[in-house]
């Protein structure tokens, strides 16, 4: 990433807030155009000319080309590990589907369930995954989409099923100690992960049972149990039986996958660990040539059951259905890149900043700072990163340990990424669970309200702040630390203040 300073020492100048906001109002535009009067869920091309704009943004302050596209291609490079995660699942997917692991996962699914206890359970067993594996996007594309197929074979609408999957995956994703955004958000505020663990308790456990309890509520009310067709059940499973051997011993790629992930693997090998297994298996249980394998790993798996909800559930997976995703995702990156390079997301969040006169405000303002990160720059790491690097000096400046601000940031970015249809989690989960938003079914994206656990966190966050509940001021140690790293420590807001104004007269005659 940029040094936040870069703007202010080198030939060029920083944007005025005015023409920092001019890309990103006109980016998010030209997305509802797309999406709301051209009925197209496609937002690469806006995206792009989102791009192109911040680019003339940035010849305009003085950037060269060159700089600009090296902030561009840095921010693709720091996030090409989550690209290859893409990849492997979408291998996982064809393979997993044709070695019957993730039929078998479904017909167990659909004979030892209830319909009504469905959406809890969905929830609990990601939650289990993901903090396993440490990833949302290996659960997501492996036990979620063998619950979309459960939920499908109880009648349940997709966008209550997602909604489960992404609470109970993302949540994983936000305390397990083996995820990458977990040990980011606390690197980039120099607390420890396992403290920041600790600090996320008191949103986590909240949200999580209030969700847990919606879920169950929701089997209850809004399913019936008796409807839950038994001939609809009955023809699955068989249609299952029909075409796959369907076993418990199928499930070892899975169980391989969680295995290697609390040894602390690599996500990455992995996940192409459990390619590998679902080959083999699907060559020697399933009957599977190579060169089938191959096939199914690069282009997903293909089957006529003869019936259809079996059909567009299995007929997915392969490296080829995830380029939709990883396209969108890279010009997505491409754009936060320029928008960061530019100093146009320095310049919008110096605006917030220089707005807010205590923890109450400053905490509310990181969260929502990371959120719009995540809602205009499309990548989940740059949403923690950027604002924990520059709202860190302000949390030391008051007195406050920067674990507030670590909290913030990972709710604010990990929790609301599946929830932004462009961002690389929301692109991820629509493409993983197939729920064919490009296909025009925006229907399905009411999981986005109904992944209840995800914004209820940082709601719960934000109560927390303006109460003082659960908002640690800096301990002694934390304190040292500062002062061994060299950091002015301000004990009051008054000291804190005079920080600010201070660098408000050093800072370049904006432009625009």
């Amino acid at each position: 990433m940029t040094d936040p300073t870069t703007t202010s020492t080198s030939s060029h100048r920083s944007p005025g807030l005015l023409l920092a906001l001019t890309p990103v109002i006109l980016t998010l535009a030209a997305i509802g155009v797309q999406i709301f009067y051209f009925g197209d869920f496609t937002p690469h091309i806006p995206l792009a000319i989102g791009l192109a704009i911040t680019s003339l943004v940035g010849i305009r302050l003085g950037f060269s080309w060159k700089r600009i596209e090296e902030g561009i291609f840095h921010v693709i490079h720091v996030s090409l590990p989550s690209v290859s995660v893409l990849i492997c699942v979408g291998m996982i997917i064809g393979v997993w589907i044709a070695s019957g692991t993730v039929p078998s996962l479904i017909y167990y699914g659909l004979t030892l369930l209830s319909p009504t206890v469905f959406l809890a359970a969905a929830m609990l067993l990601c939650s289990l995954v993901s903090l396993s594996l440490g990833t949302s996007w290996g659960t997501v594309g492996t036990v979620g989409l063998a619950l979309m197929g459960i939920g499908a074979g109880f009648d349940i609408p997709m966008y209550w099923t997602a909604g489960a999957v992404v609470s109970g995956a993302f949540f994983g994703d936000k305390v397990s100690p083996l995820s990458d955004t977990t040990n980011l958000a606390p690197a980039v505020t120099g607390t420890d992960v396992f403290s920041h663990i600790k600090n996320l308790m008191p949103t986590t456990i909240p949200s999580m049972l209030i969700a847990f309890a919606i879920y169950l509520g929701a089997g209850f009310t809004l399913i019936d149990d008796q409807g839950a067709s038994f001939e609809r059940i009955t023809a699955i499973t068989s249609a299952l039986e029909a075409n796959f051997t369907i076993s418990p011993w199928l499930l070892l790629p899975a169980v391989l996958v969680i295995v290697l992930a609390v040894k602390r693997m690599p996500p990455i090998p992995s996940l192409f660990a459990g390619v590998l297994a679902g080959a083999i298996t699907a060559m020697l249980v399933q009957g599977a040539g190579l060169h089938e394998v191959v096939t199914y790993a690069n282009y997903g798996y293909t089957i006529d059951t003869g019936v259809g909800a079996i059909d567009s559930l299995l007929n997915r997976g392969g490296i080829q259905s995830m380029m939709w995703t990883i396209s969108l995702v890279l010009i997505a990156l491409g754009f936060g890149g320029a928008l960061e390079k530019t100093g146009c997301l320095e310049a919008i969040i110096r605006a917030i900043m220089a707005r807010v006169r205590s923890f109450r405000g400053v905490q509310t303002s990181a969260m929502i700072t990371s959120l719009s990160t995540n809602l205009v720059a499309g990548d989940p790491y740059l949403s923690i990163a950027l604002p924990g690097r520059m709202y860190a000096p302000t949390y030391r400046g008051l007195g406050y340990s920067t674990l507030n601000l670590s909290r913030a940031i990972e709710e604010g970015g990990t929790l609301m990424s599946p929830l932004v249809p462009w961002n690389a989690g929301g692109a991820f989960v629509i493409s993983a669970l197939g729920l064919g938003i490009a296909d025009g079914n925006v229907e399905n994206l009411l999981y986005i309200p109904l992944a209840f656990a995800c914004w209820l966190s940082p709601i719960i966050g934000v109560l927390y702040a303006q109460a003082g509940l659960f908002s640690p001021k800096a301990s002694d140690a934390e304190r040292r630390r500062w002062q061994e790293q060299g950091e002015a420590v301000a004990t009051d807001l008054g000291a804190c203040q005079a920080m600010a104004d201070q660098a408000n007269t050093r800072r370049p005659q904006p432009a625009g």
